[in-house]
């Protein structure tokens, strides 16, 4: 039997890697990762030397102040697929040798500033 599409297995992935460490914390709250336990699944779960190499605490660091909206100390799965999503931004641009790129969204801001905070610690 083929394996699933890459990108399926990755989506299947983030959900059932937040449960199992979100599922550490109080049975009865809603599903929350707090700083400690996203560092502990980092951990385990980026094994590739040359990503774990390119990924620094300060990037973990920074993608936790940034996705934590509301300060808690906590984030929970909305938070946690963007805090993964700027930890690979982070990956890429170093992988290519590139800092963050700042742009124009639609709406014709600048974009966010907290992109190259994770880019360019």
């Amino acid at each position: 039997m083929a394996a699933p599409p890459r990108l399926e297995q990755v989506i299947t992935s983030l959900v059932e890697i937040f449960d199992e460490y979100a599922s550490k914390t109080d049975k009865g709250k809603k599903c929350m990762l707090n700083k400690e336990e996203l560092k502990e699944m980092l951990d385990k779960e980026v094994q590739c030397p040359e990503l774990k190499g390119k990924i620094s605490p300060e990037d973990i660091e920074k993608a936790m102040e940034v996705m934590d909206k509301n300060n808690d100390g906590e984030v929970d799965f909305k938070e946690f697929c963007k805090a993964v999503s700027c930890l690979a931004k982070c990956y890429y641009c170093k992988k290519q040798g590139k800092g963050g790129k700042r742009g124009k969204r639609k709406d014709g801001e600048q974009e966010d500033k907290r992109n190259d905070q994770l880019s360019n610690p």
